[in-house]
């Protein structure tokens, strides 16, 4: 038994107590919630594992007891205690570390915290955004959210598995342009020194550049988007999982490929973050063995079938959050599968490195991927002909001078290539069935909010 705490070598995690049961042990982390029980006080202290409660006993540890007194919700503490079975009509079985307390011996305040603006000691935050928000370096505590970024961790590194089991090689992008990647005026423009910059709309136009290099590549980035849109599935700021594929032989390969790393992706996520999904109350993901895949007009004519003639988008030149959600409906009824791949896209609505269609270039070979009715995913094959390129460029009054880089890496021949690019918060948010895509990243960007609300006056 340790007699001080300065002899107690080492501190321990709450996911460790268990294995710790008639020793004493070093804690540090925070005061979740206190309860008071006459001579006895109860505290839950969280730590980057979890949660394990603590108990301070007046007649055991007097010091220990005083010291227990003054602690409130958020404070940061150091204990030493001795780690104890929990009589068994106490055991806590939603609680990892539920069969064990430590009884402190001593308690070390390292940090007081403000008296707090809502309570922070319940299962869940009742907040609305604004609120959740507006406290975000507070909220982001608590387990019920702090939950969301381990499970988007868990789909990050899934991406860099399925995308190195693929020959990918990893890249880093800039942010920084010196051309609109995608053309449009929905950028974000800078002025960098004595020029003129943006802030990259994706990585797109590097990473093909890259595929002169690697071949195959992969890249997680931050992308841009001025989009004049407040929706519940729109930011300004996203992270983007990007993949890129040289010398393919046909668009079926790059099918395959994004459908492999979507559901691969979504599966193992599900199954290494299992119980934070359950505690979202978010359904199994129902993961076919092969996606459907549907022509933008096939699946146009099964909205209309589906919707039993309610819904008529034929002719339309892509789907809206209406549509995407009735043809995941049809996915999941006629094909058991929550993911549904829509192709073939008209060329004119897609960017101008996207490959028409050889047959009908009014048509190209594009692609996106939904997930439980929303896209996750958008990608094409790529025109690869350094004259093609110029023409398109022309045709659609682009500068051919602003993509000198890119246009460079044509000239010298890329092969034949295409890839696709996932939103990391999209993802997120559709795999814990969250209901604003805000709730899904760290520190929102958006039209109305640079980590503080814009004020009215602004």
């Amino acid at each position: 038994m340790y007699e001080a705490m300065s002899d107690v070598s080492g501190r321990i995690l709450s996911s460790e107590v268990s294995d710790f049961i008639g020793k004493t042990v070093k804690l540090k982390g925070w005061v979740r919630i206190r309860r008071d029980h006459g001579k006895l006080i109860f505290f839950d202290l969280r730590d980057k594992n979890g949660l394990i409660q603590v108990v301070a006993n007046s007649n055991t540890s007097p010091e220990a007891y005083k010291a227990a007194r003054e602690l409130r919700p958020e404070y940061a503490i150091e204990v030493v205690g001795s780690v104890n079975k929990r009589p068994e009509g106490t055991i806590n079985k939603d609680l990892a570390s539920g069969s064990v307390e430590v009884e402190a011996s001593q308690i070390k305040i390292l940090a007081k915290a403000d008296t707090l603006p809502f309570d922070t000691g319940a299962e869940k935050l009742n907040l609305e955004l604004p609120t959740l928000l507006d406290y975000r370096s507070l909220t982001l505590r608590h387990p019920s959210i702090s939950e969301i970024f381990k499970v988007q961790e868990e789909v990050v590194r899934s991406f860099r598995n399925v995308s190195e089991d693929l020959g990918c090689t990893e890249i880093f992008v800039p942010t920084i342009s010196s051309s609109a990647t995608e053309g449009g005026a929905e950028v974000f423009k800078l002025k960098y020194y004595d020029y003129d910059a943006y802030l990259t709309q994706s990585p797109q136009l590097y990473k093909q550049i890259m595929v002169g290099v690697f071949e195959r590549v992969y890249t997680i980035s931050h992308a841009y988007r001025a989009e004049p849109s407040v929706t519940t599935r729109h930011l300004s700021e996203v992270v983007q999982l990007d993949v890129e594929i040289g010398f393919i032989d046909s668009f079926g390969d790059l099918l395959d490929a994004l459908e492999t790393v979507g559901t691969s992706i979504i599966k193992d996520t599900a199954q290494k973050c299992g119980e934070i999904l359950s505690s979202f109350g978010a359904q199994k993901p129902l993961i076919p063995t092969k996606v459907p895949r549907l022509t933008l007009k096939e699946a146009q004519d099964i909205i209309y079938k589906f919707s039993k003639g309610e819904r008529d988008v034929r002719g339309e030149q892509d789907l809206n959050a209406t549509d995407e959600k009735l043809i995941c409906d049809w996915a999941k009824k006629e094909k058991k599968s929550d993911f549904v791949t829509i192709t073939h896209y008209p060329t004119k609505k897609r960017a101008f490195y996207t490959m028409p269609e050889p047959n009908n270039p009014e048509i190209s070979l594009s692609y996106d991927l939904l997930f439980k009715g929303m896209e996750l995913a958008s990608g094409s094959q790529r025109v690869n002909d350094y004259e093609k390129l110029l023409a398109i460029m022309k045709e659609r009054k682009l500068n051919p001078d602003n993509f000198s880089m890119y246009l460079q890496a044509f000239k010298y021949a890329i092969p034949p290539e295409g890839g696709f690019s996932f939103g990391l918060e999209r993802l997120t948010m559709k795999l814990l069935e969250l209901e604003n895509v805000r709730e899904a990243s760290l520190f929102p960007r958006d039209m109305e909010r640079v980590d503080e609300r814009f004020s009215v006056s602004k």
